[in-house]
């Protein structure tokens, strides 16, 4: 390569870097605690997830819904949660009266509630809207959409900067020469390190990006469809008024009849929408699959309960596929712990990359003086 292309390579990847140093660090930090963001919430929370005794028959989810409405003074149910593990508790987000949202942990054998808070207070609400938004809505999510693009190309950087001019100083460049001063073991450790990531880090930034950019992810349906026009998330909804009956067995209702169209083991989630135009989305996770995240999804008239249609993954387009596994690939959880693992290492050394990198830049200043 060009020395002097490959000397201004490496005065982007040095300013750029310093630029976008503390938001890499946070987006970093937060990801490494998401990876394991169920284990974690589990283990501290334990009443968001597990009952104390299983039951002989667990209650129709509308009377709890119902009490609940009436306990809490709640104006709106937004979530209902059910898990196939019989220890699960029944999870039902809601707005109340002052218009905020909480999250309700339900014994679904007894109907009481054993835990519930405010959605925006919980822990891992915080740390995925500061992994996200900086906890700075819109503006913040655009500065870690930036951050993110140019943590790709101190990616690419990186690699052209590592890479050895001659075969024989690779083995050099694999290596952390740990016996040496702090300045040559910062370096390598920078560098080395960096190369081993490479990959894994490159994965987890581009798929980060979908969450950013219309434009990635409509990029990504053009690559496995071949077209930008994916199937819209939203049914409208049939009945434009809602008809005088009887519902006292509406959300079971819809859980029944979701189980009779997916035959498979999985865990349902019911979301009523916050509009009315659309249809009631009742989303089936399918865990009989190896890999996480494959679900069909069925809507349901908001008044009368009725199947409106039904999509199950099998009549998912390519582009659906490859959108729903973006997530586990993401946050790791793609092949279970194995990966898990390898997610959390990576991001913590990532957030070790701007501390080395900013000591790097110091010790060269420090020389030039």
């Amino acid at each position: 390569m060009n020395k002097t292309l490959k000397k201004n390579i490496g005065l982007l990847h040095l300013w750029l870097g310093l630029a976008s140093g503390l938001i890499v660090f946070i987006v970093a930090l937060t990801g490494s605690i998401l990876v394991f963001e169920d284990e974690l919430d589990e283990f501290f929370n334990p009443e968001f997830y597990k009952v104390a005794s299983i039951g002989e028959e667990k209650m129709p989810v509308d009377g709890i819904i119902s009490d609940m409405k009436e306990d809490f003074h709640l104006k709106k149910i937004d979530r209902v949660h059910s898990f196939y593990d019989p220890e699960r508790t029944l999870l039902i987000s809601a707005t109340d009266l002052d218009k905020k949202k909480q999250l309700f942990s339900i014994d679904p054998y007894t109907g009481k509630v054993l835990a519930s808070i405010l959605a925006e207070r919980r822990f891992f609400s915080i740390v995925l809207d500061l992994h996200r938004h900086l906890v700075l809505g819109d503006f913040g999510q655009a500065i870690t959409g930036i951050s993110c693009l140019i943590f790709v190309f101190m990616l690419l950087s990186g690699l052209v900067l590592w890479w050895p001019k001659k075969i024989k100083n690779l083995k050099q460049r694999l290596t952390v020469k740990w016996g040496a001063s702090f300045k040559r073991v910062n370096w390598d450790f920078h560098s080395t390190f960096g190369f081993y990531t490479f990959l894994v880090l490159l994965i987890i930034s581009l798929t980060g990006l979908t969450w950013s950019y219309d434009w990635v992810e409509d990029g990504v349906y053009l690559l496995a469809d071949g077209t930008t026009n994916k199937k819209s998330a939203k049914v409208e909804n049939p009945t434009k008024i809602d008809p005088e009956g009887d519902k006292t067995f509406f959300y079971q209702s819809i859980f029944s009849k979701t189980d009779s169209v997916f035959k498979y083991k999985g865990d349902t989630q019911i979301r009523i929408p916050s509009d009315t135009i659309n249809s009631i989305l009742v989303i089936k996770m399918n865990l009989e699959k190896d890999i996480p995240n494959i679900a069909s999804l069925a809507y349901f008239d908001k008044y009368t309960g009725e199947i409106v249609e039904a999509r199950p993954y099998e009549s998912f387009s390519n582009g659906d596929k490859v959108r729903r596994l973006i997530y586990p690939i993401h946050t790791g959880s793609i092949y279970g712990y194995p990966t898990k693992i390898l997610a959390f290492l990576v991001c913590l050394f990532a957030l070790t990359l701007p501390i080395t990198g900013l000591l790097i830049w110091l010790g060269r200043k420090k020389k030039s003086k």
